[in-house]
């Protein structure tokens, strides 16, 4: 089993939840957090005053797949999310040692 972390563009989600959808991958963690990688942020200018935004907006997706899965998730992320301008976004992929649903007590890809 596989932890997929994908850092991308909030307004790119819901396209990559439609995408991961039709895999059938029917789960997925979304959060919103603040970053900046080579796009190192931009300024802007407010009533006057020009100031630095630092850390861009970005949304981060966790999605727990079994390893068969991993290559075809990955990929539905990537067409999903890609602009193919900077500030696209990054995906980890990292092993999973356990799952456990916590109602059933499930565990491993059952709990998937």
């Amino acid at each position: 089993m596989k932890l997929i972390t994908a850092i991308i563009k909030p307004f790119k989600a819901d396209d990559v939840r439609e995408a991961l959808s039709d895999l059938g991958i029917s789960g997925m963690t979304m959060t919103e957090v603040k970053g900046f990688g080579r796009q190192k942020g931009h300024t802007e200018l407010y009533r006057g005053a020009e100031y630095v935004i630092d850390f861009l907006p970005k949304a981060k997706l966790e999605i727990a797949v079994a390893d068969a899965m991993v290559d075809q998730t990955v990929e539905a992320i990537c067409k999903a999310a890609g602009s193919g301008k900077i500030g696209d976004g990054k995906i980890f992929v990292a092993d999973l040692q356990q799952i456990i649903r916590i109602r059933t007590g499930e565990t491993g890809d059952d709990a998937l």
